[in-house]
């Protein structure tokens, strides 16, 4: 890489951390080819993104961000996730670390808040954006049904009862 393609690549990587919600960092020595595109494709579906680059290099891009704590993360081989969605990214690494042991989660940042392994972890935990979007949605459409079947219930026992007399009348 010449300086500026290495200037390029640290400035867009500021920006890119800057919008990311949750920062994982991550040993990845011994991962396959197969394994890595595996975790590139897994992360990209969850909405989030896997760079392997120089450390010093992401060093500089972290360099008056949020997650500039997180620079002591960053020896030897590693790799950084992230997503704008601040449970995207650890929750993929996390479920890519359990099946495959040569990616060892090393921590990570969410904004300025610091996280260690067991941090990044309890983080893969929780639900998704899209999921608590899902949930809220179905918490405020509960009331309507259930105000539309008791409303509904009255006039549908009423409906039973005369046809009830109806079939008793016409037997008789």
């Amino acid at each position: 890489m010449e300086r500026t393609e290495k200037r390029e690549f640290v400035t867009s990587m500021k920006s890119e951390l800057a919008d990311a919600g949750a920062v994982v960092v991550a040993h990845y020595a011994g991962l396959t080819v197969a394994d890595m595109s595996a975790l590139r494709i897994q992360m990209k579906e969850a909405g989030g993104t896997v760079k392997v680059a120089k450390n010093r290099l992401v060093k500089l891009a972290l360099e008056g961000t949020d997650a500039d704590h997180i620079s002591g993360l960053f020896k030897g081989q590693t790799l950084i996730c992230y997503s704008e969605d601040p449970v995207s990214a650890p929750k993929v690494a996390v479920e890519f670390a359990k099946t495959n042991d040569k990616l060892v989660v090393l921590g990570g940042a969410m904004g300025a808040t610091n996280l260690d392994p067991n941090g990044v972890k309890s983080l893969a935990s929780l639900p998704s954006l899209d999921e608590l979007r899902g949930k809220i949605v179905g918490l405020v459409q509960a009331p309507a049904t259930k105000i539309v079947r008791v409303v509904n219930a009255p006039a549908s026992q009423v409906a039973r009862v005369v046809g009830a007399y109806a079939a008793k009348g016409e037997a008789a």
